[in-house]
């Protein structure tokens, strides 16, 4: 509010979406609307108004005892207003009627227009209110902000809540993690391996998956996001999941690809040696004042040079940059920021020019390689595909890895040898 001048926010938090027929989706907060309010239930706007006297306002599902007998508990509004802190909270169904009235006379109203259609309509709706009772010397405001613009920038920099919340994920899908590889065998399906780590992830109290999961062993893993989860896992094959789980609105992403066997051939090895290089160079170019662009060349230099050694190409490092021959095999970038959201709010560029590393970023590096199978690839490395990825913080000195799986051959075949014996 204090960089809002004399204007009004409205944040209304996501609805509730039919799955089909009456059963709905499992709700999931809007993560703008959690990040100002803390409050979890459908039907919510927080409106902010600010000014020498600011004043938070929450609009709520009223207390409602008969639904709560079908659907659980509800705040009500002067409940949420003691429990949360607001300065004052109202019905939802009273907004409209206010809306106009809480617009007049604020030169700027703070909006995430385009967001959401039908939120849209009941902004123009009430502008129009206003815009009606001009001749009564009431003015609308004179310009629309978007107001995510200025949340991205406070959400891009994690206090020490935040930071709590995601150590715990990152916790929880480490563990996960490791419980897969160790449950993972050849004949099992995907799906058995995926139940593993979303078993492990309510177990230990996450709230449910921060994203569809990708389990996808040997060709399958070829396919960057791949959701099937649904072939028999094959002796020999490499498998490689993408999976992490949501606390408090708070995600963790991570990668391992690991052996179906537990024990990585010569050419996999190989191959999943110079995907770890790549990451640990990437890591190593985390650091305050250093370029948002300069993990990804760190990693994508070591990749190209591994194509090169491994015969998938053939020319310099340089020369295969130049030319992007690299994204036959690598085709994506290597992280991104991480936070309420898997790909979390905040611009990677600043005014055309790569933003600068600060504490208390969060983000993944994840570099990999995508070997289809062709007639110019070795045959030991068709259907190959790896990617491993991590969740780091900026610190003032450098970064720090929040995600704890086993990365390292040597960590990965331990792992899977405890339950094997």
């Amino acid at each position: 509010m204090a960089a809002m001048g004399q204007g009004i926010a409205l944040i209304p938090t996501a609805p509730e979406r039919l799955r089909n027929r009456d059963s709905h989706y499992p709700y999931r907060f809007d993560s703008y609307f959690w990040y100002l309010a803390g409050f979890a239930e459908p039907e919510s706007v927080l409106v902010l108004l600010a000014g020498p006297e600011p004043k938070s306002l929450l609009f709520c599902r009223e207390k409602n005892l008969d639904k709560e007998i079908w659907d659980g508990f509800r705040w009500g509004p002067e409940a949420a207003r003691e429990a949360y802190g607001f300065d004052e909270a109202h019905p939802v169904s009273e907004l409209e009627a206010k809306l106009a009235e809480l617009m007049a006379d604020r030169p700027t109203l703070f909006y995430s227009l385009g967001h959401d259609p039908d939120w849209d309509w009941r902004v123009i709706d009430a502008l129009n209110a206003v815009r009606g009772k001009a001749r009564t010397g009431v003015r609308p405001p004179e310009s629309i902000r978007d107001v995510r613009q200025m949340l991205d920038e406070m959400r891009l920099i994690k206090d020490g809540a935040e930071m709590d919340l995601l150590t715990r994920s990152a916790d929880v899908s480490s563990y996960a993690h490791r419980r897969a590889m160790q449950a993972t065998r050849p004949g099992r399906f995907e799906y058995e391996i995926e139940a593993e780590f979303l078993h492990e992830f309510r177990l230990q109290g996450a709230h449910a998956p921060a994203y569809g999961s990708i389990v996808a062993g040997g060709a399958n893993a070829c396919t960057l996001h791949y959701v099937a989860n649904d072939r028999r896992l094959q002796d020999g094959d490499l498998l490689l999941i993408d999976a992490g789980c949501e606390m408090h609105g708070y995600a963790a992403d991570i990668t391992r690809t690991f052996p179906v066997n537990g024990r990585f051939n010569p050419a996999q090895r190989d191959a999943y040696q110079i995907v770890l290089a790549a990451q640990s160079a990437a890591i190593e170019a985390v650091r305050p004042g250093r370029s948002w662009d300069e993990p990804h060349q760190a990693a994508l230099r070591v990749l190209t040079q591994g194509m090169v050694d491994l015969k998938l190409l053939q020319g310099t490092v340089d020369g295969l940059i130049e030319s992007e021959a690299y994204k036959r095999f690598y085709m994506h970038r290597t992280g991104h920021w991480l936070g309420l959201d898997v790909h979390d709010a905040g611009d990677y560029k600043i005014h055309g020019e790569w933003r600068l590393f600060e504490p208390g970023m969060v983000l993944t590096v994840e570099p990999g390689l995508y070997i289809r199978a062709a007639d110019d690839v070795p045959e030991a490395l068709c259907n190959i595909g790896i990617r491993i990825e991590d969740n780091l913080v900026v610190t003032p000195s450098g970064c720090a890895v929040l995600t704890t799986a086993p990365r390292t051959v040597a960590e990965i075949e331990a792992a899977m040898a405890e339950n094997r014996a």
